[in-house]
C-alpha cells in the first residue's frame, strides 16, 4: 500500500473551521433556522470540492490569523484526510436540510446534531470520525481524492 501523501497543514484552520460548523449549526437549531443548515452544508460542500473556495478557512486566513486570535499550529497532516470528512460532514447536511423542508423534523436535526457532535469530538477531543474513515478505506485499497484537492 502507498503511504498517504503528508504537507505541512496549520491545525488551527482546521480547527476554526470546526468552530464554525459548532457554532453555526448550534444557532441554526435554536433558531431553527434550516436555511442555516442548508448554508452550513454549502459551505462545507463547496470547500470540500474546491478547498481553496473554502469560506471558515478563507475567514481564517484573512481575519482571524492577522489578528491574533488563533495562532498558527502547523503539522504534518493529510489534507485529503479532512477534506473527505468535511464532504461526509456536507452530505449530512444536505441530508439534514431535505429532511427538514419536508417535515422530518427528527431526521433533519438528528442529522444535524450528528455533524455538531462529530465536529465537537475532533475540536475537543482531536479524533476525528471521517478521517478514520479515510484512512480505514485507504487500508482496504480504497483511495478517496478528487481531482481539485491540492497535491
Amino acid at each position: 500500500m502507498n503511504t498517504l501523501a503528508q504537507r505541512p497543514l496549520d491545525r488551527s484552520e482546521l480547527r476554526f473551521n470546526q468552530m464554525a460548523i459548532i457554532t453555526l449549526l448550534v444557532v441554526g437549531f435554536l433558531m431553527d433556522s434550516v436555511w442555516l443548515v442548508a448554508l452550513v452544508g454549502l459551505v462545507m460542500g463547496v470547500g470540500t470540492l474546491w478547498p481553496r473556495l473554502g469560506l471558515f478557512k478563507r475567514f481564517y486566513h484573512a481575519v482571524v490569523k492577522p489578528a491574533g486570535w488563533l495562532k498558527p499550529d502547523i503539522a504534518p497532516d493529510t489534507a485529503d484526510a479532512h477534506l473527505f470528512a468535511q464532504g461526509v460532514g456536507a452530505l449530512f447536511l444536505i441530508a439534514a436540510t431535505l429532511s427538514l423542508l419536508t417535515g422530518q423534523t427528527l431526521l433533519g436535526w438528528t442529522l444535524t446534531w450528528i455533524v455538531v457532535i462529530l465536529a465537537a469530538v475532533n475540536l475537543f477531543l482531536g479524533f476525528c470520525v471521517g478521517c478514520f474513515m479515510y484512512y480505514q478505506l485507504a487500508r482496504v485499497g480504497v483511495r478517496v481524492a478528487l481531482p481539485t484537492w491540492p497535491r
